[in-house]
């Protein structure tokens, strides 16, 4: 898999409901590695909307995106429909955004390069 950026070169390490939560310095120093359609909301969780040119292709992509998230043991909301895949990623043990979000959004974009 193809990486811009050293988050995607890392891999996801769980954390436990004591790992802090990033704060707004941390989650501002590191959007920039990601692909600018990432949103971050309310400092909380990252999402981002795909388009696919159909049911197939947004199906294929989510089954990409789940092998990945499987492979990290860091797993994302999904929701797909035709033509759309939307992605919201936090870390449910500190009900907030940790490293290991970035890491796999960075990996997510990298499932884009291949």
């Amino acid at each position: 898999m193809k990486t811009l950026n050293t988050l995607g070169e890392k891999h996801c390490i769980p954390c436990s409901g004591k790992t802090p939560r990033l704060a707004s310095a941390q989650i501002e120093a590191l959007r920039p590695q990601l692909h600018e359609a990432w949103r971050v909301m309310e400092d909380h969780h990252l999402t981002r909307e795909y388009s696919m040119a159909d049911f197939k292709s947004a199906l294929a992509f989510v089954n990409d995106v789940g092998g990945l998230a499987e492979e990290e043991g860091h797993h994302p909301d999904l929701f797909f429909a035709w033509g759309k895949v939307k992605i919201t990623l936090f870390t449910h043990a500190i009900d907030g955004l940790s490293e290991a979000d970035f890491i796999l959004a960075a990996k997510i974009d990298g499932l884009e390069m291949d």
